[in-house]
């Protein structure tokens, strides 16, 4: 059995054994090679004291000339290893997944819960673009009611001060999945495209964004249909090759969708999309694109598109028909909005 006196010895022995660090640390706004070694200089070891290695560490950066005198004072010193920690090294080995407990400790931040609170986000929005995906893509170029779940007066528009104006809910016509949200048309106008397809001019008296008879709330008063019918008789005057229409799109983020009704109800049977909005197409849409001046579409947020692709297709392929029944089939310009 093993002595006291031998256990102290073996104490001895393992102390010996030991490597002895020096750790320092500094809060100064900027230390210079001049004042570094003098830290360096002011250390004190005891008698039989060896000093194996050091890790100098300020809350500032170090300028290559500090860190060189660093080095060479240390291999003067003997040391074995010496290690300096400006301002770059100690935020890049807070950041190490390791040091999540004390860079959250210490400054509230952890990589950890935020890659989770990511993962949650980018769950929710891929599922709620599946989901559209899985409702609405039957139902493309079909009407759809952006409804405010806040909009607790629903369907009664009559009860709602201003509805024309800043309405909780209304009808549009779905286009398809975009980048970042669903697609809608806000208004289909005709228009007119010049020879050079540069100049292009719009009736905003009326709009085709929506079929007339889908939308139950649409106002009888100074009827839409009569407006609709003497543009269409205007435009249809024009030039097959002027003919156009001006297309203005809105997007609805994935992450302010809350859900989507595809079995509606009896005043409207086609899907609701609720989104929290106030009437306002800026509460609505994250990308709203309005008309504007000078053959440009201006989009919320500065960006600025321009009415350059222009493809053809059919002007009434179902959707948006002539009013008179024996109507031709005819082809016609479609303007598109383009980011640049």
């Amino acid at each position: 059995m093993a002595s006291e006196a031998d256990d102290d010895e073996a104490a001895v022995v393992v102390g010996i054994s030991d490597h002895m660090w020096l750790i320092q640390c500094k809060r100064e706004r900027a230390i210079g090679p001049k004042k570094l070694l003098q830290y360096l200089d002011e250390i004190k070891l005891g008698e039989n004291e060896k000093l194996h290695g050091i890790i100098f560490t300020a809350a500032c950066d170090f300028s290559k000339a500090a860190r060189d005198l660093f080095r060479d004072r240390c291999i003067q010193m003997g040391l074995q290893e010496w290690h300096i920690w400006g301002k770059g090294e100690v935020e890049d080995r807070l950041f190490r997944p390791e040091n999540d407990g004390l860079l959250f400790a210490y400054f509230g931040v952890s990589l950890t819960i935020r890659r989770r609170s990511q993962r949650a986000d980018l769950r929710s929005k891929l599922a709620m673009k599946r989901k559209a995906n899985r409702l609405l893509g039957p139902k493309e170029h079909g009407s759809v009611l952006l409804r405010s779940p806040d909009a607790l007066q629903y369907p009664y528009s009559a009860e709602i001060h201003n509805f024309e104006r800043l309405p909780p809910w209304y009808v549009r016509r779905y286009v398809g999945l975009s980048h970042d949200g669903l697609k809608f048309s806000l208004h289909r106008h005709f228009a007119f495209l010049s020879d050079d397809g540069k100049s292009w001019d719009a009736m905003l008296c009326c709009h085709d964004a929506t079929r007339l008879h889908d939308d139950p709330w649409t106002p009888e008063v100074n009827s839409p249909h009569v407006k609709r019918a003497e543009a269409w008789r205007i435009w249809n005057e024009l030039p097959e090759q002027n003919k156009a229409w001006l297309d203005i799109e809105g997007i609805v983020p994935f992450d302010t969708v809350l859900d989507i009704d595809e079995l509606g109800d009896e005043c409207f049977s086609a899907p609701h999309a609720y989104v929290p909005f106030d009437g306002a197409h800026s509460k609505a849409f994250s990308r709203v694109l309005k008309a504007a001046p000078h053959s440009t579409v201006v989009a919320s947020g500065s960006q600025t598109l321009r009415a350059t692709r222009v493809e053809r297709q059919s002007a009434h392929d179902g959707k948006h028909r002539d009013p008179r029944p024996d109507a031709p089939s005819r082809a016609t310009t479609h303007i598109r909005s383009n980011a640049h």
